[in-house]
């Protein structure tokens, strides 16, 4: 069978000129510069940072997008030096086929506050630390107390625990950590303290609370309580 033949030469031409214009176009377009920059917050209404902020990130304090070149682009680098942002959870960095560097972003999710003798900041959802925002303010549970190696895991369960669930969001704005490891809890609508205990049983402890609460809104009785007392799993103890 003869190998040279025609149909494998053009073939072989063909596929020549293909390798050929895809360099060529590849090394053209490396050589475009960008046309824009773009910030996209991921699932977020009221960003805790400004896009024009992020936007520097991106194009590295260039007065302009349009002045990069894509070949001078480094988006591992620019992915790595938004993400230090310390609003910022993670964000995604690329190129659209039209020439516009974008930025798709996930903030923090801030889920308490917390006020210490040096400042204020939030803790999100991960448990670490997140400064405030000039942008916006949270509506999170404030926190206050000690929180230190011993206390900070149970305590970022619980936060979060507060956070998934609606009633609990809603209704428990307030959370202070006593010297003895234990919580009490303020309540949005009402003036009575809740006296949580120890971070242990925090489900069993919240579902009685629920409960509780469900049965005594239908009579009022809640205006009448100034301590709500969570510590023991099979009842709730209450003092008018």
């Amino acid at each position: 069978m003869k190998v040279f033949n025609w149909p494998n030469i053009r073939l072989a031409l063909m596929f020549a000129v293909v390798v050929f214009l895809y360099s060529f176009t590849a090394h053209k377009n490396e050589r475009r510069k960008l046309k824009a920059a773009m910030v996209v917050f991921e699932n977020e209404t009221s960003p805790f940072i400004r896009p024009e902020t992020v936007n520097k990130l991106l194009i590295e304090n260039k007065t302009d997008a349009a002045a990069i070149q894509k070949v001078a682009l480094d988006l591992n680098k620019l992915e790595k030096s938004v993400n230090k942002n310390e609003m910022i959870e993670k964000s995604e960095v690329f190129v659209s086929i039209d020439g516009v560097l974008k930025a798709v972003v996930k903030q923090k999710t801030p889920i308490a506050r917390v006020f210490t003798n040096e400042g204020s900041f939030y803790i999100d959802y991960q448990g670490s630390t997140m400064p405030l925002s000039d942008e916006y303010t949270a509506r999170v549970p404030i926190v206050s107390g000690e929180i230190n190696g011993q206390n900070r895991d149970d305590l970022n369960k619980l936060l979060r625990f507060v956070y998934d669930d609606a009633f609990l969001k809603k209704n428990i704005i307030g959370i202070q950590i006593l010297p003895s490891g234990s919580l009490k809890m303020l309540s949005r609508d009402f003036n009575y303290t809740i006296e949580f205990g120890k971070t242990i049983n925090v489900e069993r402890k919240f579902n009685n609370y629920k409960a509780f609460y469900q049965k005594a809104v239908l009579d009022s009785s809640l205006y009448h309580y100034k301590n709500i007392n969570l510590k023991f799993t099979q009842q709730v103890v209450c003092t008018k």
